[in-house]
């Protein structure tokens, strides 16, 4: 019978994340099987019912009667459940900027062991990375979230408030890695494996000493000083992708203020007027749906997430 067969989606082995503590609970052998929408019932009743108990020393179920590791669906059903729509049959800007980074790199990851259907690879190239236009848009996103916050660690610790310098001093880290990773053309994952995708990166270990130590730092000025060095890398690698015209990178005062900064609406305002693509120019500068909303339930719900960013966005 035609079919494609791949482990992509859901599971923490799908982006290679997977430790003996993931075997405690849902584990075992796992595959997606896509075939045509008519033939899908027959085959899922099919495996249900003569899939062996173990395969190569592992139960396929962890007990009798529960569910087993093999899924069966047709490719459109697949895909629009977990992203809310089919890239086989394009992918629109609501598509693009609606679909949380975790559902992106869950379909581009894993593996395909067999394509008989001729669509899981057409399917994963189509979302590898964002257009041009696009890839402009979410990262002026992320450099505006910086601007945002970037002289509150200072300011907290100023008058006094270091825990509220610490913990924005940790909101500045976590978007300054998922800017590194983006600048990487990769898709941050989700919080738990935020950190391990961002040490895989080559090249980011003098990163992730600095920003280790912003966050463990105690006073506002040690963490201004161990974020500048994040900064200024940050800002070479922006550069160094050549996606909007270079900016210098050393830090300056915040307007007269005693804090030091990257200043990151600068390197926002260079990438949105790169933008060559009107619909994409007139975009409101909220970013996509990882920058705007932060909600496990949102960012799981693929229905929830475009309805917020049509509304967001005016789509």
């Amino acid at each position: 019978m035609p079919h494609s067969a791949a482990l992509i989606g859901a599971g923490s082995e799908v982006l290679a994340f997977d430790t003996e503590r993931s075997t405690d609970h849902d584990w075992g052998p796992r595959v997606v099987v896509f075939v045509a929408a008519h033939r899908a019932e027959h085959v899922r009743r099919t495996v249900g019912e003569h899939l062996p108990e173990d395969f190569r020393g592992y139960r396929t179920t962890a007990a009798a009667g529960e569910r087993h590791g093999v899924q069966v669906s047709d490719p459109r059903t697949w895909f629009t459940e977990r992203l809310g729509f089919d890239p086989l049959k394009g992918v629109s800007v609501l598509d693009w900027l609606s679909t949380p980074w975790q559902r992106l790199a869950e379909v581009t990851s894993g593996e395909v062991f067999h394509d008989g259907l001729e669509v899981l690879e057409r399917a994963r190239a189509a979302l590898r990375w964002y257009p041009p236009d696009l890839e402009r848009y979410v990262l002026a996103g992320q450099w505006r979230r910086l601007a945002q916050q970037e002289a509150f660690p200072g300011r907290c610790g100023e008058v006094g408030d270091d825990l509220g310098s610490a913990l924005v001093t940790a909101e500045l880290a976590r978007d300054l890695m998922r800017l590194v990773v983006l600048t990487r053309r990769r898709y941050p994952p989700y919080a738990k494996w935020l950190g391990s995708a961002f040490a895989r990166l080559s090249g980011t270990a003098e990163l992730g000493d600095a920003l280790s130590a912003a966050v463990a730092a105690t006073g506002w000025r040690r963490r201004e000083e161990h974020l500048g060095v994040v900064y200024r890398r940050v800002a070479a690698l922006h550069n160094r992708m050549g996606v909007a015209p270079a900016l210098e990178g050393s830090l300056r005062p915040y307007h007269r203020r005693p804090f030091q900064v990257i200043d990151a609406g600068r390197f926002a305002a260079a990438l949105g007027g790169a933008i060559t693509d009107a619909r994409v120019r007139a975009l409101p500068p909220v970013g996509s749906i990882d920058q705007f909303g932060d909600c496990v339930d949102l960012l799981t719900d693929p229905r929830r997430c475009r309805a917020a960013t049509r509304a967001v966005l005016d789509l």
